[in-house]
């Protein structure tokens, strides 16, 4: 049961939980990606009108950014939890045994909204994959500062380059996305990680 959102000074009160109707699509728009979620799918799944949907979130692109500025804002905020961990070594498992983690979840559609959001968009949905890009580079670039200071630190192998091993883990993740989807189980992407995690093993 929806609670209903309380009303703006002078305003009349929205019958819905904003948060929970966004959940909903976010789900939508994870599943059939940005051009497949069709408006009737998510005003459907979200138990809202279209009028409702027009006059809380805007357009369907503005309901997307909303949408992703929340997925992004929590898949952020657990990269750089990760990337706390005081060692370059322990820094980049956890980030990438938490990617594997959350790609294989049940409380969700497999795979990673920022990937399947966009991974093809019609031409004049190209603004959608900018904005899904801009989010993943945002991660490369935490992973690669945090590299780059374990470079300085002599925390990485003698030779390895922080950027091209922050690209790599990146890759392997957003790789790691793709396979989730398609049925890879956490055991399957947990055995790449294994494999992963030689680049910046200190022998």
């Amino acid at each position: 049961m929806n609670a209903a959102t309380p009303a703006a000074a002078g305003g009349r009160p929205r019958a819905f939980d904003e948060e929970a109707v966004l959940d909903r699509a976010t789900e939508v728009f994870w599943r059939h990606g940005y051009d497949g979620a069709s408006l009737s799918v998510l005003t459907g799944a979200m138990g809202i009108n279209r009028p409702s949907l027009y006059a809380t979130f805007g357009n369907k692109e503005q309901l997307f950014r909303r949408v992703f500025a929340r997925y992004h804002a929590a898949r952020v905020a657990a990269a750089r939890a990760a990337l706390d961990r005081p060692r370059a070594y322990a820094a980049v498992e956890a980030f990438l045994r938490a990617s594997a983690d959350g790609l294989t979840a049940d409380d969700h559609p497999a795979g990673c909204l920022s990937i399947q959001g966009g991974l093809a968009c019609a031409p004049e949905n190209a603004g959608i994959a900018g904005i899904l890009a801009a989010g993943r580079a945002e991660t490369e670039a935490a992973l690669s500062e945090r590299l780059i200071r374990a470079s300085r630190e002599g925390d990485l192998p003698d030779g390895a380059d922080p950027r091209a091993v922050a690209r790599f883990v990146m890759a392997l993740s957003e790789g790691h996305a793709v396979h989730a989807a398609a049925g890879a189980t956490r055991s399957d992407l947990q055995a790449s990680v294994d494999i992963a995690l030689r680049a910046v093993r200190r022998d």
